[in-house]
């Protein structure tokens, strides 16, 4: 079986009476992410693209700046009760002029400061500004992207327990997608991709995600420069404030031809 899924039995009732079978189910496991050594971090996530989850985490907490900051990225020793590796594991060294502060992440929904703190935060702090001109954005263009997504979404087939999250060129062209149990893991793989590939800062990209946007998903387009960010569902009043404080265009409940423009409706034509 795939590390991504895994199989469990489960009781299915229906009209047609009562089944037992096997269902397929996304696997969701802790990455520790360690620096020379050192805990710094855990998440839950579903395994794969490890690499590009850890490089697009640290650059979304400011902690990288390019790809060249992280020297080596090896999976260390975490072994399950019969002695196999986990992979669950990633040892990270730096190079030796990144500072790396005990505690150097940005603020998120759930931290309990007010909105204004956490605005204030990104904002001084993204390395990458979104500027006023540049790309621009075709709304038919924007409404084909989430069926793009959709398509590419592997394993969500298999399970339907999984987010996704896509980066897309002005013209429509899907460069990278990953999926996640935690959405905010999605967007970590696709902006690490970007930061493995020298695309950042990200400013002629597009950002899909298939939830709702949040302020943290929000946050992390704006560290990345990226100046559009659509989603399928409802964004949240904070991700609002944050987009039209960093010049973010911002669209949700983005479903087939109808949109709804929260924040930068000059960058759609």
């Amino acid at each position: 079986m795939s590390r991504v899924t895994a199989r469990r039995k489960t009781t299915r009732l229906s009209p047609a009476g009562r089944i037992q079978r096997p269902d397929t189910l996304a696997v969701e496991e802790p990455l520790e992410i360690r620096v020379d050594g050192r805990s710094l971090t855990v998440t839950m996530r579903t395994p794969g693209n490890d690499i590009d989850l850890v490089h697009g985490f640290l650059f979304g907490e400011d902690i990288i700046a390019s790809v060249a900051d992280i020297v080596t990225a090896r999976y260390c020793a975490g072994a399950d009760s019969e002695g196999r590796n986990t992979y669950n594991v990633l040892d990270l060294r730096l190079r030796e002029q990144v500072p790396l502060h005990t505690r150097n992440f940005l603020t998120t929904g759930s931290c309990g400061l007010c909105g204004k703190t956490a605005l204030d935060e990104v904002r001084t702090r993204t390395r990458y500004p979104i500027p006023h001109d540049g790309m621009t954005l075709s709304t038919d263009v924007l409404a084909g992207l989430p069926a793009q997504l959709r398509i590419g979404q592997k394993l969500f087939d298999a399970t339907g327990g999984l987010h996704a999250a896509g980066l897309f060129t002005a013209d429509g062209t899907l460069l990278a997608l990953r999926e996640d149990i935690g959405r905010h893991n999605a967007v970590d793989k696709v902006i690490g991709w970007a930061v493995r590939e020298n695309r950042v800062p990200a400013h002629d990209l597009v950002l899909v995600v298939s939830s709702r946007a949040s302020f943290e998903l929000a946050q992390k387009a704006v560290m990345a420069g990226i100046p559009v960010l659509a989603a399928v569902s409802a964004p949240s009043s904070l991700a609002v404030d944050l987009a039209a404080e960093s010049n973010l265009t911002l669209v949700g409940f983005l479903r087939g031809e109808t949109m709804n423009i929260y924040t930068g409706e000059d960058r759609l034509s």
